[in-house]
């Protein structure tokens, strides 16, 4: 793929979200504490451009407090989206922004968002009824199946009498779970597969990074999809999934890549904030936000497309690496034995 392709690919998924109708960068705003908001998706709801990462919200020993401190100064600065999962550090990432944000008048000021592990009926309602005592609510705002890239997802989820897919709709009937996504980060087909299933889908969690862009691309095969149907995109791995020693490697700024993955046209970008500092860091690029230049996509490109041909940096597109989620993986073994 030349370079000249890749800019292009680029720039048509870039304005796709500015030509179509409800264009998700032509939407943004500015939230209450100056930090820009942009439209999730059909949900009718705003989010801050940057979300809080949940699975740091136990890493590096964090205490309860030390964590609770980083997570209120993160609303109090405008950050409104909340990233979670099932499987967290074993539930504890769920305990800890649960004690933080679980009550009022944290709670109201937030979009809360977490993932099962569960396909099935049963497997889904006692995860979902778990992550709720967990998070301290009565109400998940979106809930995403974690994951999605083992054989047969999609067909076990929406099985008509055993799948998870029809919990959820009773537990939406219920009043404890607003709107419903997956995530995934292995192939774009997996995805794909997910958005074929007939049912609407409010959000997609994905990679989208500056070497993502380069092969088997959720960027040019997923995204599109989703900006056509309005449902929202929230990005993830925009640092590739390595943290902040990642530019390093390729001799880029971590601004650079983060704005990035915040020219496309995706509703948030989740990012590990471990302390005050890296929350700084990145409220300031979501405040002085620009999109990209061209020159600055070419530079981007032609610096990153070497380093994605053996796809080291990608690890979690491996699926011999053992990347995704625990749960599976040990049920998989169980399986196997």
């Amino acid at each position: 793929m030349n370079k000249n392709f890749s800019r292009r690919k680029f720039i048509q998924t870039l304005m796709a979200g500015v030509a179509m109708g409800p264009a998700v960068l032509a939407r943004q705003q500015y939230g209450s504490a100056g930090l820009p908001t942009r439209p999730l998706g059909n949900t009718g709801l705003q989010v801050s451009i940057v979300g809080f990462g949940g699975w740091h919200c136990n890493d590096y020993n964090k205490t309860l407090a030390e964590a609770t401190r980083l997570m209120h100064e993160a609303v109090d600065h405008g950050v409104t989206f909340f990233d979670n999962a099932w499987e967290y550090h074993d539930g504890a990432d769920e305990e800890y922004m649960g004690s933080a944000l679980g009550s009022n008048p944290w709670r109201d000021k937030i979009v809360l968002m977490t993932k099962v592990c569960a396909r099935d009926y049963k497997g889904v309602r006692e995860q979902v009824e778990q992550s709720l005592r967990r998070l301290k609510t009565d109400r998940i705002d979106l809930l995403q199946f974690h994951a999605i890239q083992y054989d047969g997802d999609a067909r076990r989820i929406f099985d008509p009498e055993k799948g998870g897919m029809r919990t959820i709709k009773e537990m939406i009937a219920e009043g404890k779970v607003r709107f419903v996504g997956f995530s995934g980060h292995m192939d774009p087909a997996d995805h794909l597969s997910m958005l074929e299933m007939p049912f609407e889908w409010n959000s997609v969690q994905m990679p989208l990074n500056i070497m993502d862009a380069h092969t088997n691309s959720f960027q040019h095969r997923v995204l599109p999809v989703c900006n056509r149907r309005n449902i929202a995109a929230l990005g993830m791995k925009s640092l590739v999934g390595r943290g902040l020693d990642m530019p390093g490697e390729l001799n880029l700024s971590v601004e650079l890549c983060r704005r990035y993955a915040l020219s496309l046209p995706v509703s948030t970008v989740i990012c590990g904030m471990n302390n005050s500092e890296e929350l700084h860091l990145m409220l300031d690029i979501a405040r002085d936000f620009s999109p990209l230049t061209e020159e600055q996509i070419d530079d981007l490109l032609a610096t990153s497309k070497p380093a994605s041909a053996d796809g080291h940096l990608e690890q979690y597109k491996n699926r011999q690496g053992g990347y995704g989620c625990s749960y599976h993986n040990r049920v998989l073994r169980e399986e196997e034995s």
